[in-house]
């Protein structure tokens, strides 16, 4: 019943649609931080939206009945790391400030929406193991530039706790890595060992 839904042209273009619609506000989001943000580092501080457009690229082209695999890595990659890393976030303001601003709950349902849905996709993508290894080198040198050259997304209330955040980053980095191929080359494997 789920995949019936998950490869369905109408349920596609909509889910498209919202994600089109996501990703231009999260960039909306973003603008303060980027406008004090040095030109080079801009590809990789609008982590979340940049993660929700490879997911809208690939349902573009999954429409089109084409697959786009180094798009693919990319989206299943960071819509889960960035998805989760929200919730989490979000979830710890709320523990630290006794309260969070309705906007907060809104990211929880939305990033955990967008981690999900990398995930329920992940039949469909046609991954090798370079379109994960480039994936994988985006995402963690996306921690360095965050990390070690301060370009961290700003989060009030969290700030001084920046190192212990950059190194929760780094392993739901290599969780996100280790979650992409286990759903993708893994599962194929696997598939393989049961048909022989």
């Amino acid at each position: 019943m789920l995949k019936f839904y998950l490869a369905d042209r109408r349920f596609l273009i909509a889910l498209f649609i919202v994600n089109l619609v996501g990703t231009i506000y999260g960039y909306i989001w973003y603008k303060p931080q980027l406008a004090i943000t040095p030109d080079i580092f801009l590809p990789f501080v609008p982590d979340s939206p940049t993660a929700s457009l490879f997911f809208t690229i690939f349902l573009f082209f999954f429409i089109l009945g084409k697959n786009v695999p180094y798009i693919e890595a990319l989206a299943i990659m960071t819509l889960f790391k960035y998805g989760t890393w929200a919730v989490v976030m979000n979830l710890l303001t709320l523990f630290i400030d006794g309260s969070l601003h309705w906007t907060g709950y809104m990211l929880i349902v939305s990033h955990g929406a967008m981690a999900l849905e990398g995930l329920l996709y992940a039949p469909y993508y046609k991954l090798k193991l370079r379109h994960l290894a480039v994936a994988g080198i985006w995402t963690l040198h996306n921690d360095i530039i965050d990390y070690v050259f301060g370009m961290m997304p700003i989060y009030g209330s969290l700030t001084r706790f920046m190192p212990q955040i950059g190194y929760f980053t780094f392993w739901l980095s290599i969780l996100s890595i280790l979650l992409a191929y286990w759903l993708t080359i893994g599962r194929k494997s696997r598939e393989a060992t049961r048909h022989v």
